[in-house]
Protein backbone atom coordinates (compact mmCIF):
# COMPACT_ATOMS: atom_id res chain seq x y z
CA UNK A 1 0.00 0.00 0.00
CA UNK A 2 1.68 3.34 -1.42
CA UNK A 3 1.38 6.54 1.41
CA UNK A 4 1.82 9.84 0.82
CA UNK A 5 2.30 12.41 3.23
CA UNK A 6 2.96 16.00 2.75
CA UNK A 7 4.86 18.26 5.37
CA UNK A 8 5.40 21.85 5.85
CA UNK A 9 4.91 25.44 6.98
CA UNK A 10 1.52 26.04 7.57
CA UNK A 11 1.42 29.89 7.15
CA UNK A 12 3.79 31.90 4.62
CA UNK A 13 3.92 35.39 4.46
CA UNK A 14 3.27 37.44 0.77
CA UNK A 15 6.17 37.66 -1.64
CA UNK A 16 8.09 34.50 0.51
CA UNK A 17 8.22 30.94 -1.15
CA UNK A 18 6.01 28.44 -0.14
CA UNK A 19 8.18 25.29 0.19
CA UNK A 20 6.64 21.13 1.09
CA UNK A 21 7.48 17.81 0.79
CA UNK A 22 5.74 14.88 -0.03
CA UNK A 23 7.44 11.54 1.77
CA UNK A 24 6.18 8.36 0.08
CA UNK A 25 6.02 5.12 1.64
CA UNK A 26 5.09 1.46 -0.14
CA UNK A 27 6.78 2.24 -2.83
CA UNK A 28 9.54 3.95 -4.95
CA UNK A 29 9.47 7.22 -6.83
CA UNK A 30 11.49 6.00 -9.26
CA UNK A 31 9.51 2.80 -10.08
CA UNK A 32 8.23 2.89 -14.16
CA UNK A 33 5.98 4.90 -15.04
CA UNK A 34 4.58 6.86 -12.13
CA UNK A 35 4.44 10.22 -11.89
CA UNK A 36 4.29 12.33 -8.73
CA UNK A 37 2.02 15.01 -8.35
CA UNK A 38 1.10 17.85 -6.54
CA UNK A 39 -2.37 20.09 -6.68
CA UNK A 40 -3.98 22.16 -4.50
CA UNK A 41 -7.95 23.17 -3.84
CA UNK A 42 -8.13 27.00 -2.97
CA UNK A 43 -11.04 28.01 -0.71
CA UNK A 44 -14.39 27.43 -2.48
CA UNK A 45 -12.60 26.48 -5.99
CA UNK A 46 -11.87 23.21 -8.20
CA UNK A 47 -8.93 21.33 -7.48
CA UNK A 48 -6.35 22.39 -9.27
CA UNK A 49 -2.90 20.67 -10.69
CA UNK A 50 0.34 22.35 -10.12
CA UNK A 51 2.88 20.07 -11.82
CA UNK A 52 4.40 16.55 -11.54
CA UNK A 53 7.92 14.91 -11.36
CA UNK A 54 8.51 11.54 -13.35
CA UNK A 55 9.54 8.01 -12.22
CA UNK A 56 13.02 9.74 -14.44
CA UNK A 57 13.03 12.90 -13.13
CA UNK A 58 11.49 14.54 -15.78
CA UNK A 59 9.43 17.29 -14.39
CA UNK A 60 6.08 18.91 -15.54
CA UNK A 61 4.01 22.03 -15.15
CA UNK A 62 0.75 23.63 -15.29
CA UNK A 63 1.38 26.68 -17.57
CA UNK A 64 -0.07 29.61 -15.23
CA UNK A 65 2.43 28.55 -12.55
CA UNK A 66 5.77 27.18 -14.89
CA UNK A 67 7.19 30.58 -13.96
CA UNK A 68 6.80 30.33 -10.11
CA UNK A 69 7.13 26.64 -9.18
CA UNK A 70 9.84 23.94 -8.75
CA UNK A 71 9.84 20.37 -8.09
CA UNK A 72 12.49 18.42 -7.37
CA UNK A 73 12.75 15.19 -5.89
CA UNK A 74 15.23 13.33 -3.27
CA UNK A 75 15.38 9.62 -4.10
CA UNK A 76 17.78 8.63 -1.48
CA UNK A 77 14.80 9.73 0.93
CA UNK A 78 12.10 8.38 -1.54
CA UNK A 79 10.56 12.21 -1.28
CA UNK A 80 9.36 15.03 -3.53
CA UNK A 81 9.40 18.29 -2.86
CA UNK A 82 7.63 21.60 -4.50
CA UNK A 83 8.44 25.12 -4.34
CA UNK A 84 6.32 28.15 -4.87
CA UNK A 85 8.00 31.49 -4.86
CA UNK A 86 6.64 35.07 -4.64
CA UNK A 87 3.55 34.24 -3.14
CA UNK A 88 0.20 35.63 -2.78
CA UNK A 89 -2.93 35.21 -0.24
CA UNK A 90 -4.18 34.05 -3.60
CA UNK A 91 -1.83 30.96 -3.32
CA UNK A 92 -3.32 29.85 -0.31
CA UNK A 93 -5.08 26.08 -0.21
CA UNK A 94 -4.62 22.85 0.49
CA UNK A 95 -1.79 21.08 -0.64
CA UNK A 96 -1.61 17.43 -1.63
CA UNK A 97 0.84 15.03 -3.23
CA UNK A 98 -0.54 12.16 -5.25
CA UNK A 99 0.80 9.36 -7.43
CA UNK A 100 -0.56 9.03 -10.97
CA UNK A 101 -0.70 7.33 -14.02
CA UNK A 102 0.75 10.12 -16.32
CA UNK A 103 2.24 13.60 -16.44
CA UNK A 104 -0.89 15.71 -16.97
CA UNK A 105 -3.77 17.87 -15.75
CA UNK A 106 -6.34 14.83 -16.15
CA UNK A 107 -3.79 12.01 -15.83
CA UNK A 108 -5.38 9.17 -13.31
CA UNK A 109 -4.11 9.29 -9.69
CA UNK A 110 -4.74 6.27 -7.03
CA UNK A 111 -2.97 7.14 -4.29
CA UNK A 112 -3.38 10.87 -1.95
CA UNK A 113 -1.75 12.05 0.83
CA UNK A 114 -4.43 13.87 3.54
CA UNK A 115 -3.14 17.11 2.00
CA UNK A 116 -1.87 20.44 4.33
CA UNK A 117 -3.52 24.04 4.76
CA UNK A 118 -0.90 26.44 3.51
CA UNK A 119 -2.38 30.11 4.01
CA UNK A 120 -0.57 33.04 2.91
CA UNK A 121 -0.56 36.42 5.10
CA UNK A 122 1.37 38.53 6.87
Amino acid sequence: QVQLQESGPGLVKPSQTLSLTCTVSGGSITTNYYYWSWIRQPPGKELEWMGAIAYSGSTYYSPSLKSRASISRDTSKNQFALQLRSVTPEDTAVYYCARAQGPYKHSRRDYWGQGTQVTVSS
